[in-house]
């Protein structure tokens, strides 16, 4: 006779997943790290993220913090981690290094497009109008021939200086 407490065979038990004290460990430690780039970052971009209140607050004052009550302060935000869903924080901190990256970029194609004004001319101003059609040509001309002279007699680069400043204003209205 079978009793009403136990199953059968043939019904499927829930399966319990064991997590070891070691990949908890780590789990915990990621935490920590990703509370850790937070408080490393400016106010004014940590407003931009998904914080609850507490750990804006924990944020806030590991900020303030100098050495062992920073250290504290840095163990108590790993903490209030746990409670937290790290991956809209983990996707928002993604966004705000790859807006950096992105930045960097653009800088550095405009500066290739000023060494290319430089060097090569009317055929790169050409470029310069296609990209920006509001580019004065008759000042980029200008400043091309005074850059050329400046490295020539190993003079500061103050037209190259301007070219670039007048290519990332031409950049920043054009978006």
């Amino acid at each position: 006779m079978a009793r009403k407490n136990q199953k059968a065979p043939w019904e499927e038990e829930e399966e319990i997943i064991w997590v070891s004290k070691t990949e908890l460990k780590k789990d915990m430690e990621d935490l920590q790290k990703l509370g850790e780039e937070l408080a490393s970052l400016k106010p004014s971009v940590l407003e931009k993220f998904p914080l609850s209140e507490d750990l804006a607050d924990a944020i806030k004052d590991a900020q303030r913090f100098k050495n062992e009550a920073r250290r504290r302060q840095l163990q108590y935000i790993g903490k209030l981690m746990r409670f937290e869903d790290p991956e809209p924080l983990q996707a928002a901190l993604d966004k705000v290094r790859n807006k950096h990256s992105q930045a960097t970029a653009v800088l550095h194609k405009l500066e290739t497009l000023r060494d290319r004004v430089i060097a090569e001319g009317d055929s790169a101003i050409g470029d310069v109008l296609e990209l920006y059609p509001a580019a004065d040509r008759q000042r980029l001309r200008q400043l091309s021939r005074q850059a050329a002279k400046e490295n020539k007699a190993g003079k500061p680069a103050k037209a190259s200086r301007e070219i670039f400043q007048m290519l990332k204003q031409l950049n920043e209205d054009n978006l």
